[in-house]
């Protein structure tokens, strides 16, 4: 590991890891947490198949499974540790390291949601599911990363509680919401984290976001208010005046009454949609473009750059916004262009480099996607506000060490078991539930044992091993 978490510089990964939670025990509280801390993140480190609480026991405690079960529920669901102090020792222990491949870029805003059953589990709702791509029923945490282009580090992270469930006593005090938490929108939840970011001193870096939060013309006027710059996608219909239009200054005052101050819109001051003024471009306009992917992939695509007015009920304004750029994306064999994003970058921001921040975005889907597979992080069946919160926190500690580690270990499995070999799920074993576990003792009539119908196993499922080399790790479609 590199010399910025000040851990063993030799081989032996245990050490270093054992160097690594010793770091976060100092802010964890009561010494009777250090040996579940220490073992929640080996589980989830280790290459079972589900990531929570039986499975981990299993594989840490075998010859006391039911005891350490009990242990890893207590500390997980009910510990009253501090999620904020073991998220700032990982900033703490792994920022370093981040930095040594290049200095924070960008802050990027997201969430990130997991498909639940049922209506008990705290926040859950039916509502938009990027996971599955549609309404479901699922909960959702609003996130905020620091990257560059060699990694990301989730440095806030929280449970989005719909109003439905703001609003009902009874439902947050069975799963433990502290009173303080309130209704909030998403954008509101993520403008909380920016602020705190600022006060805490984090490296600052220019802040991406998809249109689920670009849109939010008040989010986008606050990052701006507090002295950052953005990348804000946005959607096709949004309206901005294009250079060398504008809305008309205020009447001219009669002299009675108080002095207009409002700009003003007619049939020959009317601003255009994004996507009309990307499609009245001239040729020349367009630039092919090409960009390294968070994956290290080379990607390129057709690329135009305005600067534009955004014109979002600037008729309640006395004065025009600031001008900033309008970039879109129109890939060559589409028939119209395919994304718009805002951005505040300087003026003399160099086109590729604006392309280049634009699609460090990525970054994240791809770094989630490890969090949710490889460390776990969707695989809690808790139903409470702590343990929800907790085991995120841990799986972003544990994360951290991983992408610390990226030199010199790397999670797929046979790696993990060869650093940590005494920790194996003895044979046959199935966590309570699993299909094989509840298999009928004539396969011919088991109702569970999809494989015979023709599915793929899940154990010839595709691996996506975290921290390979970029050639193993599968490609994604651009933004």
């Amino acid at each position: 590991m590199g010399a910025g978490m000040g851990l063993p510089g030799s081989n032996d990964g245990e050490a270093r890891f054992s160097a690594y939670v010793e770091g976060l025990t100092s802010v964890i509280g009561h010494a009777d947490r250090a040996k579940p801390l220490r073992d929640y993140c080996l589980g989830l480190m280790m290459p079972c198949e589900r990531k929570s609480v039986e499975p981990m026991a299993a594989i840490t405690a075998p010859e006391r499974t039911a005891a350490q079960h009990q242990s890893l529920l207590h500390f997980i669901g009910e510990g009253r540790w501090s999620d904020e102090k073991v998220l700032a020792k990982v900033r703490e222990l792994v920022l370093p390291e981040l930095k040594r491949h290049g200095p924070i870029e960008v802050w990027i805003i997201d969430d990130t949601s997991f498909p639940k059953k049922g209506q008990h589990s705290v926040g859950v709702a039916r509502q938009y599911c990027g996971e599955l791509g549609k309404q479901d029923n699922c909960q959702v945490a609003v996130t905020l990363s620091i990257a560059n282009h060699d990694a990301s580090l989730p440095v806030a992270y929280r449970l989005y509680l719909p109003k439905e469930w703001a609003s009902d006593r009874k439902r947050r005090r069975k799963v433990g919401v502290p009173d303080e938490i309130s209704f909030k929108t998403k954008p509101e939840i993520a403008l909380a984290q920016i602020r705190w970011a600022c006060e805490a001193g984090l490296p600052r870096g220019a802040v991406l976001m998809d249109a689920g939060y670009g849109v939010d013309t008040d989010l986008r006027t606050s990052i701006t208010a507090l002295g950052l710059s953005y990348v804000a996608g946005i959607q096709s219909h949004t309206t901005v005046w294009a250079p060398g239009t504008g809305p008309r200054p205020p009447k001219k005052w009669s002299g009675h009454g108080r002095p207009p101050k409002l700009l003003r819109r007619d049939d020959k001051h009317k601003p255009a949609s994004v996507k009309e003024l990307a499609l009245a471009l001239p040729k020349r306009a367009w630039r092919t473009i090409t960009w390294r992917e968070a994956t290290g992939e080379k990607l390129s695509s057709r690329f135009a750059r305005v600067r534009v007015r955004v014109a979002h009920r600037d008729y309640w304004l006395a004065d025009s916004r600031l001008e900033e750029w309008l970039l879109i994306e129109w890939p060559d064999g589409e028939k119209e262009p395919i994304k718009y994003w805002l951005s505040t970058l300087p003026e003399d921001v160099a086109f590729r480099q604006l392309v280049n921040i634009t699609k460090l975005r990525w970054r994240i889907e791809r770094d989630y996607q490890e969090l949710k597979q490889e460390v776990g992080l969707g695989h809690f069946e808790g139903r409470g506000w702590r343990g929800f919160h907790h085991h995120a926190t841990l799986c972003i500690a544990t994360y951290g060490f991983l992408i610390s580690e990226r030199e010199t270990i790397s999670p797929s499995t046979d790696r993990a078991t060869r650093v940590f070999p005494q920790f194996a799920l003895r044979e046959g074993y199935q966590p309570r539930g699993s299909a094989v576990a509840t298999r009928t003792p004539r396969s011919e009539l088991d109702c569970n044992n999809a494989t015979e119908i023709g599915c793929r196993s899940r154990h010839d499922a595709i691996a996506l091993p975290m921290l390979r080399g970029s050639e193993q790790i599968s490609k994604f479609v651009t933004q």
